[in-house]
C-alpha cells in the first residue's frame, strides 16, 4: 500500500523541484525518440532503457508527478 506524505516547501524550493523533474521528464522523452529514431536533436545521454515504450512510461509518470504538484500549488493560490 501507498503512503501519501505532506511535504511544506517554499516556493523558490518547489519551483527547482519542478524544475528537476521538468529535466527528467524531458530526458525519458528524448531517450523514447532515440529508441524509435535512432538519433535526436541536440546532445544529450540516453536513458538506460532497451523500448521506447519503458522510456514513455518513464516520463509519464514524471509528468503525473509534475501536474499532481501543480495543482496542488494552484489549489493553495
Amino acid at each position: 500500500m501507498r503512503k501519501n506524505y505532506s511535504i511544506q516547501l517554499n516556493s523558490l524550493d518547489l519551483g527547482q523541484l519542478l524544475d528537476g523533474l521538468e529535466c527528467r521528464a524531458e530526458s525519458w522523452e528524448r531517450a523514447a525518440e532515440y529508441l524509435r529514431s535512432g538519433h535526436v536533436e541536440g546532445g544529450f545521454i540516453v536513458e538506460e532503457c532497451h523500448k521506447p515504450e519503458e522510456a514513455d512510461d518513464i516520463a509519464a509518470h514524471y509528468r503525473r508527478i509534475i501536474g499532481t504538484i501543480r495543482q496542488q500549488m494552484e489549489a493553495q493560490s
